[in-house]
């Protein structure tokens, strides 16, 4: 009974991702947490580990292939004791030339929703799927199968495990009968016939043998009970129709020929195009702008980074910049004004106990928002770390899906480049975005006589369902007292 290797959901927007490269050839033996395969998904390169054992059998989508849809069948692998050789994907696709009947008796496995319990490090799910086994939507709820045995049970009562399993449950006198499989489909894996030996399920069915006690089979039981009725199928909800526009034909009319070359668009490309016209489609922006004086916090920034200790080639623990103070200082604000740390979620308003801070990454072709976890309780030398690592990381495409995830605000700036002010566009869902303009010698008022200070203007993006105006105003005056009075980042 080979197993399907499916293209794995590496984030909760994945829905495509490019199989750049395989780690592994055909009839390489695999091992339990073995990396499989590179997959490109629009914001990273990530690996693949395997959750069971045996031989890759067969490479279904050979490496370089672009745009494999999420749980689309990529490779088998034959158990121990099976023929790697004469393994075929016999239970993945409908024969196209059989009946009608015969095609709805025999749903396309590869396309049924990976199943839980196969979580990668990425964040995503490692998809495995029997060949002989039927699609999840077939089985009544509750993980039962028709005669009332536990999903990954068979009317026979063998118990589908893996090799590894097996082994272990043999060496250690252990009825697989008594373990709830947590893999595909009930499938015991190496993890619960573990931690069924650390509860000591081993030894009590180890002694109920001895004694002749042995309870009988969950099947047998449960063919007493009544059988579950299946919820009604539910319509499909239509879909929203999508704002009407010219097309790439039409767009392309209005040129000379010639005068212009058609750059394809990436993964990625395609994703901030989708996310970005979602967000200003449904998030109703609104925008607060303020001043804020630098001076104190650059006279600090330099007092600071003169004092940070240096290794023997003379280079610095830490140099900090003046966005790792903008993140510290959005942190501690949130945390003062904890209403405006919050998120839209539907039909309600989650509020966070931690400010989780994304900053915007610039990389070729795009960028990243890798986010700063408990970003107020983190000191500046902390975030200056961090955020250097995160940088590097986004520019190499090597983040994982949990580290430009999640958050609850973002900070933008474009100072760096000259540009006073911008109004940035909200990542959902985040509930704001802070847009961080040049800093500059401006001529203001003190004291009824002109003076010159360093000032820059900040730009605060506001999701109004979640934050209103006077909300985002108080959150933006505690910034810039953090900013125009620095210390109190230190403490």
């Amino acid at each position: 009974m080979p197993i399907n290797v499916l293209m794995p959901a590496l984030s909760p927007t994945m829905e495509k991702g490019n199989l750049a490269k395989w780690l592994k050839k055909e009839g390489d033996a695999i091992k339990s947490g073995d990396v499989l395969a590179e997959i490109e998904t629009d914001k990273a390169t990530m690996e693949v580990e395997a959750v069971d054992e045996g031989v890759l059998a067969k490479i279904v989508v050979p490496e370089g292939t672009a745009d494999v849809p999420v749980n689309e069948l990529i490779a088998l692998i034959a158990e121990e004791g099976e023929d790697p050789g004469s393994v075929e994907a016999g239970g993945n696709k409908p024969d196209k030339t059989a009946d009608a009947p015969a095609k709805a008796d025999k749903p396309d496995a590869a396309k049924t929703q990976a199943p839980a319990g196969n979580e990668t490090p990425g964040g995503g799910t490692m998809s495995y799927e029997r060949v002989d086994t039927a699609p999840e939507g077939a089985r009544p709820a509750g993980g039962k199968t028709a005669d009332g045995a536990p999903a990954g049970q068979p009317e026979g009562g063998r118990r589908f495990a893996s090799p590894l399993a097996r082994r272990i449950a043999k060496q250690e006198g252990l009825d697989l009968g008594a373990v709830s499989g947590s893999g595909p489909h009930g499938r015991i894996i190496e993890r619960d016939v573990r931690a069924a030996i650390e509860g000591g399920t081993a030894k009590e069915t180890a002694k109920e043998t001895a004694s002749g006690t042995v309870k009988p089979a969950p099947q047998a039981a449960a063919k007493e009970a009544p059988a579950a009725k299946p919820e009604p199928a539910q319509a499909p909800k239509p879909a929203a129709a999508s704002p009407s526009g010219l097309t790439a034909k039409q767009v392309m009319g209005l040129f000379e020929p010639g005068s212009f070359e058609e750059v394809p668009l990436d993964g990625m490309r395609k994703t901030i195009a989708k996310r970005l016209v979602e967000s200003k489609q449904t998030v109703p922006h609104f925008y607060l702008s303020l001043d804020v004086e630098l001076d104190a916090l650059l006279a600090l920034r330099e007092q600071v980074n003169a004092g940070a200790t240096k290794d023997k080639d003379g280079k610095p623990a830490f140099k900090l910049s003046v966005n790792d103070f903008v993140i510290k200082a959005l942190a501690l604000a949130l945390q003062r004004v904890p209403a405006a740390n919050s998120v839209w979620a539907e039909d309600r308003i989650l509020r966070f106990r931690h400010s989780d801070v994304g900053v915007a990454v610039a990389i070729d072709g795009g960028l990243f928002t890798p986010v700063i976890r408990k970003a107020e309780q983190k000191t500046l030398s902390t975030i200056s770390a961090e955020m250097k690592d995160l940088a590097a990381r986004a520019r190499a495409k090597k983040l994982k899906s949990e580290e430009y995830q999640g958050g609850t605000t973002a900070v933008s700036n474009l100072g760096m480049f000259g540009i006073k002010s911008f109004g940035a566009v909200i990542n959902p869902p985040h509930g704001t975005i802070l847009a961080v303009g040049a800093g500059e010698a401006r001529v203001v008022a003190k004291n009824g006589a002109p003076a010159v200070v360093q000032a820059m203007t900040v730009t605060l993006s506001c999701d109004h369902r979640v934050v209103d105006g006077a909300l985002g105003a108080e959150l933006l005056a505690a910034f810039k007292g953090l900013i125009e009075s620095p210390m109190g980042m230190l403490v």
